[in-house]
C-alpha cells in the first residue's frame, strides 16, 4: 500500500481494471498520490507531460482560460478514467475543494498493459521470476525508457533469449580494451565501473551499478573496444544478451537517424548538437554551438544536459553517436543521430 492506495482501490479505475492482479500490484510502486487544496492547479492547459491523472476524492473543474467547461466529481463514472488525457492538455484542472488524486507515467502504464494483454509475462519461467526479489530486476527494466521505446514482441524475445551467468565478488566481467560480445543486465548483486586513463594508470571509480542496471552496449553499437572495466563488487547474477540479438531486438528499434539537412532543421527547431567525440577531436572541428560530452563520460555527466532539449548526437562515423543515443534514450532523453557522422556531412 502506498499512501492509502491498494490493489482493490486501483482496480476501480480504467484501464487498471483490465490488468491481472499480480501486474496491478506491481504498479503501486509507480503511482504517486497527491493532494491539492481549493484553487490549486493539478495541471495547466497546453501541458505535455506524459502523466495520467485520476481523481480519488473531491471535485475539480476543467477550464479553458478563465471559463469553466466542466466539473469532475470523485466516485463518478467519469472520474474512473484519466482526466483530460489528450496531449497537449486542452484544459487546465483546478481543485474546487480539497482533493486527492494520483498520477502515473502514461508510457509505463501502456507498456504494462501491452505486456499483460499479450501474455508476455507468462513466457516460460519468466512469470515466476516476476514476483518477490527475483522480479526486481525485470520490473526495473520495464520502468526504463528503453523498454518503452521497443515493440512488445521484442521484449518477449529479449526475455526468452537472455542467458543467466553467476559470478563471485571480484570477478572482472568486462575489461577495458577488450572486444564486446554481450549486453548485460544485473539481476542480483552490485558491480563497479572503473576506467584507466593515460594520466592515471590506476583505475578510477566511475560508478556503482545495481539490480536492473545495464552495461556493455557501447562496444556492441560502436564496434569499438570496451571503454571501461566492470567488476563484481558482490556475488551476483547477470543476464546476458548476445550481440546479434541486442542489435536486432533492442538497439535498432530505439535509434532514429537523420540526414544532414533534417538534422540541421531539427536544431533550428529547438534541438541542440551533442558531440560525443573526445575533446581533442571537438577542438579540431565541430558543429556550431555544439555541446561536447565524450561517450566514455556520458553516463556520469548526464546532469550537464537539459532533459527538455532534443539532442542531435554526432561523431565522425555515427558509431559512437549511436551508442550515446542508446544511453540517452535509456535515461528518457529525446535524441536523433546524425546519419553517417561528420564524415558524411558538411560543417
Amino acid at each position: 500500500m502506498i499512501k492509502g492506495m491498494d490493489v482493490a482501490q486501483l482496480g476501480n479505475f480504467s484501464p487498471f481494471n483490465a490488468l491481472k492482479y499480480t501486474n496491478l500490484d506491481e504498479l503501486l510502486d509507480d503511482i504517486e498520490v497527491l493532494q491539492a487544496t481549493q484553487g490549486q492547479v493539478l495541471f495547466k492547459e497546453d501541458d505535455s507531460s506524459k502523466r495520467s491523472i485520476y481523481l480519488l476524492s473531491g471535485t475539480i473543474s476543467l477550464r479553458e482560460g478563465d471559463q469553466v467547461q466542466s466539473t469532475v466529481v470523485a466516485g463518478t463514472d467519469e472520474a474512473r478514467n484519466p482526466i483530460a488525457p489528450q496531449l497537449p492538455r486542452r484544459q487546465s484542472a483546478v481543485a474546487m475543494d480539497d482533493v486527492r488524486y494520483f498520477a502515473i507515467d502514461s508510457e509505463l502504464l501502456d507498456v504494462k498493459l501491452t505486456l499483460d494483454q499479450t501474455g508476455i509475462y507468462e513466457v516460460g519461467d519468466i512469470s515466476s521470476e516476476l514476483h518477490g526479489a527475483e522480479g526486481d530486476w525485470m520490473s526495473a527494466l520495464l520502468r526504463t525508457k528503453t523498454f518503452q521505446l521497443i515493440p512488445p514482441q521484442n521484449i518477449q524475445m529479449i526475455f526468452m533469449r537472455l542467458k543467466r551467468v553467476d559470478y563471485k565478488a571480484g570477478h572482472v566481467v568486462v575489461r577495458q580494451g577488450s572486444n564486446g560480445d554481450h549486453f548485460y543486465i544485473i539481476k542480483s548483486g552490485r558491480c563497479m565501473v572503473t576506467r584507466e586513463t593515460p594520466a592515471n594508470k590506476e583505475n578510477i571509480d566511475l560508478a556503482e551499478l545495481g539490480v536492473g542496471d545495464t552495461f556493455g552496449e557501447e562496444a556492441l553499437i560502436s564496434n569499438e573496444a570496451r571503454n571501461a572495466t566492470i567488476t563484481m563488487q558482490t556475488d551476483g547474477t547477470l543476464m546476458q544478451l548476445d550481440r546479434d540479438d541486442f542489435q536486432s531486438l533492442l538497439n535498432e528499434p530505439m535509434i532514429m537517424s537523420l540526414d544532414h539537412e533534417d538534422a540541421a532543421e531539427a536544431v533550428t527547431q529547438g534541438g541542440k548538437w551533442l558531440d560525443v567525440r573526445v575533446p581533442s577531436e571537438f577542438e579540431a572541428f565541430s558543429k556550431a554551438n555544439a555541446t561536447n560530452l565524450p561517450l566514455y563520460l556520458l553516463r556520469h555527466k548526464l546532469n550537464v544536459l537539459d532533459r527538455k532539449t532534443p539532442y542531435v548526437v554526432y561523431c565522425d562515423t555515427g558509431r559512437r553517436s549511436s551508442a550515446a543515443a542508446f544511453i540517452l534514450n535509456q535515461q528518457g532523453f529525446e535524441t536523433a543521430v546524425l546519419r553517417g557522422g561528420l564524415n558524411h556531412s558538411e560543417l
